[in-house]
């Protein structure tokens, strides 16, 4: 779709005007047409002139200009909303927690019709803020549309210019995570009534081995800000220290990964999955000022040995990293001071100790340094102290060098570098020290029963059209084939696939819902409003209260200045655009709404239809008679007819064929296996593409039992033909022949057999391991040892009959 359609059935109707006049300036591009005396019947438009441009630049500020402000002032206006429903939340939980304390209070205790009023009005809130994300996305990418547009068409350079008027006016810069946090606290408290869960908000920080299972899902930037308000409604922003004001640092989290430069053994063992790989890395949360280092290794396990792959991890002060890490600081020097405090018991720190103890010679013996570092800003949804789900947001993930190769002293003998902190996007870094990872990524952690399904939110979620599943996607192991090509030959299966688009057209029936104002699924669809207060409060509605409730004036209060915040918002859109006269600028007809409609079945986008070329030529070939019917009749019979015997003797056909696999469950959005579509990509030059091949004990000993049926095969023929050697005649002897040979094919195909099959499964490589003619030739030379017996047997028993007769 082009970006002027995507425009105009993406936008809001209630915001038209404020949307940059993308056809309009696409129309000024083009100048007037001139006559030439050389092409007098030919039009030929004007060069691009220095006051075209000048004109065109004019009306591309005065649209900057009004996106600017528009976005500026709707961002003040969700300010002062969240502020005015923060007083609200706060005064109606105040009055609840007092009623609960006193008896004589119990008259002014807030119902459930205010928290429901209370927890639309957050909704409507919420549903703006993706709206203006929405809005300024459309907005920003317009612009680079059109700029890119303008230097094209007239060879003027523009872009880089306006580079600098756009950041000025940073529309497109806005941060919504301090919006999107303070929203959920007050959903949270509205939603559980003014008892949100309690507990410890560190997820893990005090947890040394813990096991979850985990999906891995790409989210694209359009977006991130959709999914965290989605998110919101369901689980609560985690904010680890409540009582501090939140700011950007808070949410970074960097890691720095550890492996061996010559071998690149842990990149190697992560990527292959194989049993007991283990990575190593150093991660610290917030700024380079933190003091606080937490150590982790993380362990493979595969699921045939019954165990969990586990993240353990410990925690020392950044001064004593270096020293820990050369082995000049022991193990018991870096644990006296927490023995000291008495914090933790004996077992607790021995089993920190033991596990210092293993890190620190993995550390020194494979000779391990820093060599790629990630960075992100996570935004985790969980409820406090409770793991069982468990969902968070990592964006602006970046990955860097950190290694000291090709003569460059990056970190030098530090165990980081210290040029870069929290300040991404890394500007100060060179390219081929930096990759910034084009998408968000989403982890879904559950926690759950043996047999028991995720939540319902959960499932729709993972299935719709805001994310793309990648299991198994890694930042260390993506980060390293990223910014070492020249080192790393193997690459992860989802690399070829990083140039393609992920967007996918909306799920119907999933997204935010603005309550009381249109049943579209989509915020962005078009919105009722001639809804009156007599409609709203009227006798059918859905919020009216009985006469006799003791909160109307609460709710009065509510309702009043929500109505005067609508009439002021109407005023507004009425002074900046009549939408009644322009008509729904954002709603789809009926065609448009099933071309966005996702199809049910992939393969349909393409149809094949049979030609009817042949019924044509039959049917004109009757009307004409004659003998050029006749042949064409008897060639269409035939035709058919060789089509049926072919089809028959196909299936009568004895060949070998494949067991039918029961379709694996479509489950977290990673397709069935009926509904995978299969794209084969290719590696560049000099690279291999690493296919994940799930390995267990029982595959090897299958091979290894399938090549000793065919050695007792072997055996048996070698028994016959040696029976048949040292206890017949002329005729046993070529008989013994025949089954020897057939005895050392069999024993010499299998014995290749197997060790190509040892070697490819200890390789993990996904190679066809099902031997489809070994069996049936098997057979055939069995049928000819067994043939030429009963021939030369019968050959001599005719000609001995001769002789008498």
């Amino acid at each position: 779709m082009k970006f002027g359609q995507q425009l105009r059935s993406s936008l809001i109707k209630d915001w038209y005007y404020y949307y940059i006049s993308y056809d309009e300036l696409k129309k000024s591009l083009r100048t007037d047409y001139e006559q030439t005396t050389a092409t007098r019947n030919q039009k030929q438009r004007k060069p691009w002139s220095e006051e075209d441009e000048q004109q065109f630049v004019n009306r591309l500020e005065e649209e900057l200009d009004k996106v600017f402000t528009f976005q500026k002032v709707k961002a003040q206006e969700i300010i002062r909303r969240i502020d005015a429903s923060e007083k609200e939340v706060g005064d109606v939980i105040a009055r609840a927690q007092a009623a609960e304390q006193d008896e004589r209070a119990k008259d002014n205790e807030p119902s459930g019709d205010e928290f429901m009023l209370l927890e639309e009005d957050l909704s409507d809130i919420i549903a703006d803020v993706h709206d203006l994300a929405k809005f300024t996305q459309l907005n920003y990418t317009g612009f680079q549309k059109i700029l890119k547009k303008h230097d094209k068409i007239t060879h003027w350079h523009l872009k880089p210019i306006f580079a600098a008027r756009l950041n000025a006016r940073p529309f497109f810069k806005a941060d919504y995570d301090v919006t999107v946090i303070n929203l959920s606290k007050l959903y949270d408290q509205v939603r559980t009534k003014g008892n949100p869960v309690k507990g410890d908000s560190s997820a893990g920080g005090k947890q040394q081995n813990f096991v979850r299972q985990t999906t891995k899902y790409w989210v694209h930037p359009d977006n991130i800000t959709e999914l965290k308000l989605i998110i919101l409604k369901h689980l609560p922003v985690l904010v680890f220290n409540p009582d501090k004001d939140f700011e950007r640092k808070d949410a970074a989290i960097s890691s720095i990964y550890y492996d061996n430069c010559d071998t690149w053994e842990l990149y190697e063992g992560r990527l292959k999955k194989t049993e007991g790989a283990e990575a190593i890395r150093l991660r610290w949360y917030g700024g380079m000022e933190v003091d606080t280092i937490f150590i982790e290794r993380k362990t493979h396990r595969e699921d045939w040995t019954g165990e969990q792959s586990v993240k353990a991890r410990f925690s020392l002060k950044e001064k004593d990293i270096n020293a820990f890490l050369r082995g000049d600081m022991t193990t018991e020097q870096a644990f006296a001071k927490m023995r000291a405090q008495g914090k933790k018991s004996e077992k607790e720190i021995n089993e920190l100790e033991q596990l210092a103890k293993e890190v620190q010679f993995r550390v020194i013996d494979r000779k391990l340094v820093p060599v790629a570092r990630s960075f992100y800003n996570r935004t985790a949804f969980q409820l406090p102290g409770d793991a069982r789900v468990r969902v968070s947001l990592d964006t602006e993930l970046t990955m860097t060098r950190e290694d000291n190769l090709d003569g460059k002293q990056r970190a030098g003998g530090n165990w980081r570098r210290t040029d870069i902190g929290v300040d991404w996007p890394f500007s100060q870094l060179p390219a081929e020290d930096v990759e910034r990872f084009p998408y968000g990524v989403l982890e879904v952690k559950l926690q759950t029963a043996a047999g028991q399904e995720p939540p319902e939110w959960i499932r729709e979620l993972t299935t719709s059209h805001l994310v793309e599943a990648v299991p198994k996607f890694s930042k260390f192991i993506h980060g390293t084939a990223t910014l070492f090509p020249t080192r790393i030959h193997l690459l992860p299966y989802w690399f070829p696939q990083m140039d393609v688009d992920i967007r996918k057209p909306a799920t119907h029936n999933f997204g935010l819902i603005r309550p009381g104002r249109s049943t579209d699924n989509s915020t962005s669809g078009a919105m009722d409003d001639e809804e009156t207060e007599d409609e709203s409060d009227g006798e059918n509605g859905d919020r009216t209260l009985n006469d006799g409730n003791h909160n109307d004036d609460n709710i009065k209060r509510l309702r009043a200045a929500r109505d005067a915040m609508e009439q002021h918002e109407e005023e507004r859109r009425m002074e900046g655009a009549n939408g009644d006269a322009n008509g729904d600028a954002n709603v789809l007809d009926e065609e448009e709404r099933v071309a966005h409609e996702p199809m049910a079945n992939p393969d349909d986008d393409y149809p094949l239809y049979d030609s009817d070329d042949e019924e044509e030529d039959l049917a004109a070939a009757k009307r004409a008679g004659g003998w050029m019917y006749g042949w064409k009749l008897v060639k269409s019979y035939t035709s058919l007819a060789g089509d049926k015997v072919l089809d028959m003797l196909k299936q009568a056909t004895p060949v070998p064929r494949p067991t039918q696999i029961p379709v694996r469950e479509s489950t977290m959005g990673v397709p069935a296996a009926n509904m995978a579509s299969e794209k084969r990509f290719k590696a560049p030059k000099g690279k291999k593409i690493h296919v994940p091949v799930r390995v267990e004990p029982k595959v090897s000993f299958a091979a290894e039992r399938t090549f000793l049926s065919w050695l007792e095969f072997s055996i048996i023929l070698g028994s016959i033909a040696a029976t048949l050697l040292n206890f017949g005649d002329d005729i046993s002897l070529a008989s013994a022949w025949a089954f020897t040979i057939v005895a050392l094919l069999s024993l010499f195909y299998s014995l290749g057999l197997y060790l190509w099959r040892v070697h490819n499964i200890k390789n993990r490589r996904a190679v066809n391991y099902h031997d489809k003619w070994g069996p049936s030739v098997l057979c055939l030379g069995l049928f000819i040892a067994v043939a030429i017996s009963f021939v030369f047997r019968f050959a001599e028993g005719g000609l001995k009959g001769d002789m008498k007769g």
